[in-house]
């Protein structure tokens, strides 16, 4: 079992968010395992954004992307519990990673469950791979593909303990 260092502490909270303690204890029960201890703390997020999806959102941010060239630009809606939150960095960073996710992939719907029967039915296509095409949060994240938006929002809502919705978004592009 390998030292737990205030250096692998340190790595731990900038890659997951996670408190000292917590990073601390984590890395000692995983003996030093990194890897290991951001999977259990990728889990208790998934607990956190399990226990916080049904509290009401009424805050949040629109957040603009505008491409080189001004010829395409995006805008997302992304709500949280409060304002406090929606000026965070965390928060912040997750509405630019969206903004720039639906310019990067104009999507058409924000949730599978948005996406009618027949539309899947005439795609042609195993209702996966189109949801992955179509639905924002069904998409791999353009930054790392390894991830959804899906997977990213419960990673935001784990790191900053509040509710995130995404309301709306549109894309404009010259010429379409």
């Amino acid at each position: 079992m390998a030292e737990v260092t205030a250096q692998m502490v340190k790595e731990l909270r900038e890659r997951t968010g996670a408190g000292i303690k917590e990073s601390k204890d984590i890395l000692t029960q995983t003996g030093g395992d990194m890897d290991a201890a951001i999977e259990i703390l990728r889990e208790k997020g998934l607990k956190v954004s399990d226990k916080v999806s049904g509290r009401e959102a009424h805050e949040g941010r629109i957040e603009v992307y505008v491409h080189m060239g001004n010829r395409m630009a995006a805008m997302v809606e992304v709500s949280c519990e409060t304002d406090f939150v929606a000026r965070t960095d965390d928060f912040i960073n997750l509405t630019k990673d969206l903004a720039l996710q639906v310019a990067a992939t104009n999507p058409r719907y924000i949730k599978t469950d948005e996406v009618p029967a027949e539309e899947i039915a005439a795609s042609d296509q195993p209702a996966e791979k189109y949801y992955a095409e179509v639905v924002l949060l069904a998409q791999p994240f353009v930054k790392d593909p390894s991830q959804t938006i899906d997977d990213k929002i419960k990673a935001a809502v784990a790191k900053i303990r509040e509710n995130v919705i995404v309301r709306r978004f549109a894309r404009y592009e010259i010429g379409s």
